[in-house]
């Protein structure tokens, strides 16, 4: 069964030629849907969309993909495929936390951390990944308590604090795992001086049942100091966008242009004037 929620990545109008080069890299991938707005790839059975948004948004390593499995050749491979015209963000090398690990930028900007671990330790294998850099850093572990009360079916699952001896904050998050929605997230703090930080390159799609699910969401990641941008996307608080869509929302795209257009005009999505509109 589908999960409810996915990541998305905004592609410079080359959601296409992205959707098959990932295709290509990752095992157990195929590209399951696509039309001229978006390419939606499944990787070992989890949604991954990708949108023709332009050339508005960057990616960067605020927002990553962690891919883990069990086996470093298949970390080894993808790493050689994904480093070639990409960059190292950390290299391929055994690591206190895994035998093989690297963090690769790719060719298209794209934030991959190829892990290798334990059949136990691995509940999803390819787990969206938040850095709080700047302004945000030190703030993950809030995010984390912030998150898991907006969404149904949310777990905390651990928190592994920095001890200052790392050159970071002793006692911010070096890392940690929340489920919403029984969707798993990773997430961490970052001292570093980094030229980056959250952006509409990457972000979250949680799919909605009702109109009732659609205001609930709204509202809450909307609150205290978020953002409302168009067409169901918004920003949180800590600058992390979302998309909050109804699950109709493709089979009413098909069955009549109009629906976009009156998107189009939306903040938050109604979905009974985007079911109107479709007729």
């Amino acid at each position: 069964m589908d999960k409810l929620i996915y990541p998305c990545i905004w592609c410079n109008n080359n959601a296409g030629e992205m959707a098959g080069y990932y295709a290509s890299v990752f095992p157990e991938t195929e590209i399951v849907d696509q039309n001229q707005w978006v390419h939606v790839l499944k990787m070992h059975g989890q949604r991954i969309m990708l949108l023709n948004g332009g050339d508005m948004f960057r990616t960067n390593p605020s927002f990553s993909l962690m891919y883990l499995t069990t086996r470093e050749k298949e970390v080894e491979t993808i790493y050689t495929k994904l480093v070639e015209g990409g960059r190292e963000l950390m290299p391929l090398d055994s690591y206190p936390f895994s035998s093989k690990y690297a963090w690769i930028e790719d060719r298209f900007g794209v934030s991959w951390q190829l892990y290798t671990g334990g059949e136990k330790d691995i509940i999803q294998q390819v787990v969206p990944t938040l850095m709080f850099v700047g302004e945000q850093n030190g703030k993950a572990e809030q995010a984390i308590d912030f998150y898991t009360s907006v969404f149904p079916g949310s777990e905390k699952r651990g928190v592994l604090r920095y001890t200052g001896n790392e050159g970071e904050t002793a006692g911010h998050v070096q890392h940690a795992e929340f489920k919403i929605n029984d969707y798993l997230l990773m997430i961490m703090d970052s001292s570093y001086p980094h030229a980056f930080g959250f952006t509409e390159g990457m972000s979250l799609v949680v799919e909605c049942h009702t109109q009732q699910e659609v205001d609930h969401y709204w509202e809450k990641l909307t609150a205290d100091g978020g953002v409302e941008s168009m067409c169901g996307w918004l920003r949180d608080k800590y600058g992390v966008s979302w998309q909050i869509t109804p699950i109709v929302m493709k089979d009413l795209l098909q069955k009549s242009p109009r629906v976009m257009e009156v998107m189009m005009t939306m903040h938050k999505l109604d979905i009974l004037k985007l079911q109107e509109a479709a007729e």
